[in-house]
């Protein structure tokens, strides 16, 4: 009988250690997760007059106006000074920006760069921009940097006690192929970013951007609709 009270009790608090870590996470991130097979997961930057979005309310205005309803939405990768997006931009397979591989300063130099994308079979990736290989069957891609998972190890140029802080966001793949993205509601350092997403249980993970990150997820009472970025990646029903 002892031996099974132990057990037991182990069991309780492991539940309460796991419901208290949840709590944490809920409390400073924003959690969206998408079954990509499922749900119509779209990257977008201009409208259907060919005029850039910058905001979030711009794309709900959007996607209503085809009768859609958006159910997420987060800036979805840099930008240059006028809005476009910073590197690789493929939207409906279609290239409209190219991969950017030059040398140069800010987050999205900070080695190594990455790319996510999503296939024509629905099917997210995220890979170092050094291994990326364009190809046809690519539907949707954004590049970013750095990249905060690599195989499921902590990108090493990160420091766990760094003041380098700031509202930030960035995108996750779990081995089941479901995609997390998480924003953060306060000022946070990259490994903290990134550690979220290792508890998670993804392999890789890219960071998108910081504090002009916004997220629109009224599911959770967490509405922003404002920004003024380049990409947008929204889900819609």
């Amino acid at each position: 009988m002892p031996v099974k009270s132990n057990h037991l009790l182990f069991f309780l608090l492991f539940l309460c250690i796991g419901c208290t870590k949840k709590r944490e996470d809920e409390n400073t991130f924003v959690l969206y997760k998408i079954n990509p097979q499922k749900q119509n997961l779209q990257f977008y930057w201009k409208n259907s007059k060919n005029e850039m979005l910058k905001s979030i309310d711009h794309l709900k205005n959007e996607v209503e106006s085809r009768n859609d309803k958006l159910v997420f939405a987060t800036n979805g990768g840099m930008f240059e000074p006028d809005n476009s997006p910073k590197g690789l931009y493929i939207e409906n397979f279609k290239l409209l920006k190219p991969l950017d591989t030059l040398q140069g300063s800010g987050n999205f130099y900070l080695p190594p760069n990455g790319i996510f994308y999503i296939t024509q079979n629905n099917e997210p990736g995220i890979v170092e921009t050094k291994k990326y290989r364009q190809n046809s069957g690519i539907k949707y891609a954004t590049q970013s940097g750095p990249m905060l998972l690599m195989n499921g190890k902590i990108n090493p140029i990160f420091q766990k006690n760094s003041n380098n802080l700031n509202i930030r966001n960035g995108v996750g793949i779990l081995e089941n192929g479901e995609i997390i993205f998480a924003m953060s509601k306060k000022e946070i350092n990259f490994y903290r970013l990134a550690e979220l997403f290792k508890e998670m249980g993804c392999k890789n993970a890219l960071y998108l951007d910081g504090y002009v990150s916004r997220t629109y997820l009224p599911e959770k009472n967490w509405i922003q609709q404002d920004g003024n970025f380049g990409v947008i990646i929204g889900v819609t029903e």
